[in-house]
């Protein structure tokens, strides 16, 4: 049975002392799903020490294990400092950062070389949905960054599906819109690997999910779970996203 997970991306947000006591009023809530969490990048090692019913994740992480590339973190150093998870192939890193799917590819390898789960973003933009080439432009994504694993090694990955056009811009996919490509993902992991791999295969929903969405979002068959970004810095909101009665549970 395949796991039902509700990750929070915190990216570039926060003080200090506001994580703090973020993470800890997201350790005192109760849920029966697996709670991941994704601070900025100063924040994971203290929180990585103190995670139980909360696992922590790194936000991005370098292929390369040590060397002489300033202001980066191995994934090496990550597992080193008890993140679990890292994020890989999220948009921001892709229009930003330049990082292509041969660098996202060795950035998978790297993390479950030391024993992190990857949780790999794919996702369109906006033209490529209006264009409706959508579904090659993401199947593209996973073929050239994660089809090269064994099945082993990728039954320990989480797929996480972002429509671009909808992160952080209000909008979100309709719940036909989220089920129709994460019905599509599976199908491909079928294809490459078995239905097996592809019936156990975690894929989520990212993109504007909050506390009055998330309950139909979540009740699509091919849906697993939500990567939250915005609603993940509110307690309250959080708290909603990851309550069995949302999930119908």
């Amino acid at each position: 049975m395949r796991r039902k997970i509700v990750a929070g991306n915190w990216k570039m947000n926060l003080s200090l002392s506001e994580a703090r006591k973020l993470f800890s009023e997201v350790q005192q809530l109760k849920s029966s799903v697996d709670v991941y969490v994704f601070p900025s990048a100063g924040f994971v090692t203290e929180f990585a020490a103190n995670q139980n019913n909360v696992i922590v994740g790194a936000q991005n992480g370098y292929y390369k294990d040590s060397g002489a590339y300033t202001g980066e973190m191995s994934m090496k150093q990550w597992a080193s400092c008890g993140a679990r998870a890292v994020l890989i192939g999220h948009s921001e890193r892709r229009e930003y950062f330049n990082e292509t799917s041969t660098l996202l590819k060795e950035k998978i390898d790297a993390a479950l070389r030391n024993g992190l789960t990857p949780f790999f973003c794919c996702g369109e933009p906006l033209p490529i949905r209006e264009a409706r080439t959508y579904l090659d432009y993401v199947k593209k994504q996973i073929e050239k960054s994660l089809f090269h694993l064994p099945e082993s090694e990728f039954r320990k990955c989480v797929v996480a599906y972002e429509p671009i056009w909808a992160i952080g811009s209000g909008l979100t996919a309709s719940t036909e819109q989220a089920e129709e490509m994460h019905a599509a993902i599976r199908s491909w992991v079928k294809e490459h690997y078995n239905e097996e791999t592809a019936e156990n295969c975690s894929i989520l929903y990212g993109g504007s999910c909050n506390p009055s969405n998330a309950a139909a979002l979540f009740a699509c068959p091919n849906v697993d779970g939500g990567l939250i970004g915005g609603a993940s810095l509110k307690a309250e909101d959080f708290a909603v996203l990851i309550d069995p009665a949302t999930w119908n549970m």
